[in-house]
């Protein structure tokens, strides 16, 4: 794929997910998240020719013109797309797959010291809300969507909504029929039990008090 539709790509990927883009003049010239993507490319080309400080320079130049910090060694797919982008941090050994939404304060974050595969790899299609941080050398599938705030730690099958802190799985799509199978919630089932005691004592409570 040539390099003019590889960023025309990614200029699609604005005006498909931002509804406030209206046009690619403002696109070129006003999106940290489309300038941060770009200077990635050439951050990542000079890393794989294993020229030495230039790619990390360039990286830090943009971190501080965006407010997205992207190591140089990730990897990145078509169509990638990051909203506002502002706290945005993508670490060397993530690989981001095609079409991928990431809204602002996102971390794909490593959890080693040492020089091996720690940081996440999503799939396709994968939005990742606001805040969220994805931790670790775990697989997010594709089609997945990931709650904001919420703290991910453990691979994700495809087509599954996560949400909380640690992250769970609430529902899987069955992308055959595009329907929505809702998971069981055991803490909020426990939560709910709790609060129908609670309500039950206090009208005992209650009736104890009107036979006084």
């Amino acid at each position: 794929m040539s390099l003019i539709t590889s960023i025309s790509n990614d200029i699609k990927a604005v005006y498909r997910n931002d509804p406030a883009a209206i046009s690619t003049f403002e696109i070129l010239f006003a999106y940290p998240g489309f300038h941060a993507r770009q200077s990635h490319r050439l951050a990542h080309t000079l890393y794989r020719w294993h020229i030495p400080f230039l790619p990390r320079f360039i990286s830090h130049i943009s971190r501080f013109c965006t407010g997205i910090e992207i190591h140089p060694g990730a990897k990145i797919g078509e169509g990638f797309f990051i909203d506002h982008g502002m706290g945005v941090v993508i670490g060397e050994t993530a690989e981001i797959g095609d079409n991928v939404t990431l809204y602002q304060g996102v971390t794909l974050g490593g959890t080693s010291h040492q020089k091996v595969k720690r940081h996440p790899t999503l799939g396709n299609n994968v939005v990742v809300g606001v805040g969220a941080q994805v931790i670790g050398s775990i697989t997010i599938g594709d089609n997945s969507k990931i709650g904001a705030g919420s703290v991910v730690i453990t691979s994700v099958p495809p087509n599954a909504t996560v949400v909380g802190v640690p992250g769970r799985v609430v529902s899987l799509r069955n992308p055959d029929t595009d329907t929505v199978e809702r998971l069981p919630d055991p803490v909020g089932e426990r939560l709910e039990n709790l609060e129908q005691r609670l309500n039950e004592i206090e009208e005992h409570l209650s009736a104890m008090e009107g036979k006084k």
